[in-house]
């Protein structure tokens, strides 16, 4: 990736509440043929409705350019700490998250 020369740096401000970030367990994503919608949504075990917790919309060019990011950051992570293990085989949405129902 090019570095930017000091003429060309783009000061990025973060706010305390945007810092925190927002925890996600389930990403969709939908597009038209002019952009790409990544919903993020955070699904909690025995509670049947979830929430759109943040959604961004990107160019088709914007979200190749994420993909190939992402591809890039997590080489460097498994370099370190080792390949992480996905559940390829599972189907649908993992509502139970893999432990005992709760019961009231």
């Amino acid at each position: 990736m090019e570095e930017l020369n000091n003429d060309n740096q783009l000061n990025i401000e973060l706010s305390e509440e945007i810092a925190e970030g927002i925890f996600s367990n389930l990403a969709i994503i939908t597009h038209s043929n002019t952009e790409f919608v990544l919903d993020f949504i955070r699904v909690m075990p025995g509670v049947p409705k979830a929430k759109v917790k943040s959604r961004i919309i990107l160019t088709p060019e914007h979200a190749k350019r994420l993909m190939s990011a992402m591809q890039d950051n997590i080489d460097k992570f498994e370099a370190i700490h080792g390949r992480i293990k996905t559940q390829d085989d599972a189907a649908g949405i993992p509502l139970n998250f893999g432990g005992p129902t709760a019961q009231a």
